[in-house]
């Protein structure tokens, strides 16, 4: 009888217990799995976020802070850039094109950002992905609003819906605007971005809301209507901050020398896949927490299975002393208990595999909703490869540890009674 069927009989006379522990590897496989594909496409969900754009221009700040306020709409600006300063920037001979953003308004929790019709002609995100619309058309009116997916999907709206904004960037705004609502024109396709969850207006129309405003508030006994506000002049003094792309990339860092030397007043040009990376650098080091601690997991299903091993020896100790009499040399049964090992953790391996998978297509329409990350049912990645060959490794050193301990059992010591 080979050293391969002999195993498989002796995990069928324990098949609940084999099962039971093939069960705990895949759970554990599954989690350190699941985690690297989270960090893997977390990680490419970060870099693809803005792509084709040179340079962020902002007041001076850290790279880090600019690029979360203007890019991902995290926190504030720390100062405003004023639109004379946008307009001469935009200008030098360098500079093919240029976006300005202005930040501040929400609309039900959801950032509003002010910008112009070029937002959709240039921005790009991933491999160089433009913006599609799903519905509608980008905005050509000081009241139009164009819709992230998000938001359209969250808040039901659809083209024409009229929206009011609030003053603040809270779930609950300062003040509404009610005065001056807007309508919905265009929904944007999913991109997996900020920008889903987004609504972009026309910068004429965050400066046609705030004409009766002052300091954040609203001027006491002015009332301007939304068609007395078209007769302004919409012009905005400042903006939040400004995407720049260049002719050459080779004039990227000349650019960025001269904005950081700009001398009307204090302002940041960061490039953003050095300002990614080091974004990057700050939250990667609780994902590596995440693998480790699912890495410790590994190791104690592991653990979980040496000692199922090292339980049952005493049991097995008259069917190791009969495999010693009929003959069995010593490493025969040492690689019975080896094997058994492995065939565990190559069952667990599959098994976390299978799991992986299934809870990937459940959730992944969840996650991609709720928090705008896809998840790839892609084939295992090397790295996971490597993860699952490690594991494989590492649960037959681990069933060596009881082959060793019933390899230098005496024969005598199975034949004989234990009171």
């Amino acid at each position: 009888m080979s050293l391969l069927s002999l195993t498989l009989k002796s995990l069928r006379n324990r098949l609940g217990t084999a099962l039971l522990t093939a069960f705990t590897i895949a759970l554990s496989i599954a989690l350190v799995l699941g985690v690297q594909r989270i960090r893997s496409e977390a990680r490419a969900s970060f870099a693809s976020t803005v792509s084709g754009t040179d340079l962020i221009v902002g007041a001076r700040s850290s790279p880090v802070g600019l690029l979360l306020y203007s890019v991902f709409h995290l926190g504030d600006a720390t100062n405003n850039v004023s639109w004379q300063s946008y307009r001469e920037i935009a200008a030098l001979p360098d500079v093919a094109w240029s976006v300005p953003i202005s930040l501040g308004d929400s609309h039900r929790g959801f950032r509003v950002m002010g910008t112009t019709p070029e937002f959709f002609a240039h921005y790009r995100y991933g491999a160089r992905h433009a913006l599609e619309f799903v519905a509608g058309k980008p905005f050509d009116d000081v009241y139009d609003a164009v819709l992230g997916a998000e938001v359209a999907r969250k808040l039901g709206y659809a083209i024409g819906t009229e929206i009011v904004l609030s003053h603040g960037t809270g779930r609950v705004g300062v003040a509404d605007h009610k005065d001056k609502p807007f309508r919905v024109v265009g929904i944007l396709a999913r991109t997996g971005t900020p920008i889903d969850s987004s609504v972009a207006v026309e910068l004429a129309g965050i400066e046609a809301i705030h004409v009766d405003w002052q300091s954040g508030t609203r001027i006491p006994g002015q009332t301007v209507s939304a068609a007395q506000a078209r007769q302004y002049d919409l012009t905005p003094k400042t903006i939040t901050a400004f995407l720049l792309g260049l002719k050459s990339r080779i004039a990227t860092f000349g650019v960025q020398r001269e904005i950081n030397d700009y001398e009307t007043e204090p302002l940041s040009a960061i490039l953003p896949g050095v300002a990614l990376q080091q974004l990057w650098s700050l939250v990667g080091l609780a994902e590596n927490a995440l693998l480790l601690i699912s890495a410790l997991v590994v190791l104690v299903g592991l653990a979980g299975m040496v000692t199922a091993l090292m339980t049952t020896l005493g049991e097995r100790r008259r069917e190791m002393a009969i495999l010693r009499a009929l003959g069995a040399h010593p490493r025969l049964v040492f690689g019975l208990l080896v094997l058994e090992a492995g065939l565990l953790t190559l069952l667990g391996a599959i098994g976390g595999v299978v799991l992986l998978y299934g809870v990937l297509a459940f959730s992944r329409g969840i996650v991609m909703d709720e928090f705008g990350l896809g998840l790839s049912l892609s084939l295992p990645s090397l790295l996971e490869w490597e993860l699952l060959a490690a594991v494989f490794i590492a649960g037959l050193v681990a069933g060596a540890i009881p082959a060793l301990f019933a390899y230098r059992r005496a024969l005598a010591d199975g034949l004989s009674l234990r009171t």
